[in-house]
């Protein structure tokens, strides 16, 4: 574990760029094998805008990482943060609980104020539009955006206490993990289920996507599953039921458009239309 955590200390930038193009490759293919979902479209030409926030989140969070170094020197000059106080405990398991906690306000909790917050859902909608979900999707976040969820993981670094090393692991796990459980991959329902005890699974997520409420506000993890079993956002769908999107944004050509969607944030608020009847599992 310590020399894992040596590793993300200095990790390049070329690695880290090398696990998002290993990851999108391999998912990418692996969609072609066993798709969930046989859609109807030109795959590349779905990507596009899809690659285009990716590079824009990509160029937010380098800009922006050297206040994620600062904050971790800080907290561990000054054994500030939560894990700076807790007992003495073997390396692995300080890395457990600090990448849990990172999980838990950089993401879930980022993740399910945007849904909450007017403002703020309007800027995420740019990655609840996209009517074909795949491991393309992962990134697709407004620029804004990805300033939001930098604040958050920030906040998080200052009140867990990681160091720079956690917090790149976090990253770098956070990366597959999107693409892991965006990506329209037909698995056993049984794994996907044992997996969802334990990690976001791509069925789990897919629920996330389903374009009228309930099942938008729901199942908000990032990596771990913990956080929605524990706070009661956990909702299970069929996975064959699922239509991706937003019921108040239906246009595709719009919703398929950089411009549109570098535009969508600024839009009036249009209030969901009436939930759906819970399915019962």
């Amino acid at each position: 574990m310590e020399s894992v955590i040596n590793y993300f200390e200095t990790i390049p930038s070329s690695h880290r760029s090398l696990i998002l193009v290993c990851g999108i490759t391999f998912f990418w293919l692996l969609e072609g094998v066993v798709p969930l979902v046989a859609f109807n479209y030109k795959k590349w030409r779905h990507a596009l805008p899809n690659l285009f926030f990716t590079f824009t989140t990509i160029i937010v969070n380098f800009a922006l990482a050297f206040l994620l170094l600062k904050t971790a020197d800080f907290t561990a000059v000054e054994q500030f943060g939560i894990i700076n106080w807790l007992p003495e405990m073997p390396l692995w398991l300080y890395a457990l609980i600090g990448l849990l906690l990172l999980d838990l306000i950089g993401a879930y909790t980022a993740h399910l104020v945007e849904h909450k917050v007017k403002l703020l859902w309007r800027v995420h909608l740019v990655h609840h539009t996209d009517h074909n979900v795949d491991t393309t999707t992962a990134n697709r976040h407004h620029p804004l955006e990805s300033m939001i969820r930098f604040v958050f993981t920030l906040v998080g670094v200052l009140l867990v206490g990681t160091p720079i090393g956690i917090v790149m692991l976090y990253q770098s796990l956070s990366l597959v993990a999107t693409q892991f459980n965006h990506a329209n991959i037909k698995m056993p329902r049984k794994l996907d289920e044992v997996l969802s005890w334990v990690i976001v699974s791509p069925d789990m997520h897919k629920v996330h996507h389903h374009y009228k409420l309930p099942y938008t506000d729901s199942n908000y993890g990032n990596i771990f599953s913990l956080w929605d079993r524990l706070f009661g956002t956990f909702m299970k769908f069929d996975r064959d039921s699922i239509v991706y999107g937003v019921d108040t944004f239906p246009d595709e050509v719009e919703n398929a458009s950089i411009k549109g969607l570098l535009k969508q944030p600024f839009h009036k608020y249009r209030k969901a239309t009436a939930p759906e009847t819970l399915e019962l599992d």
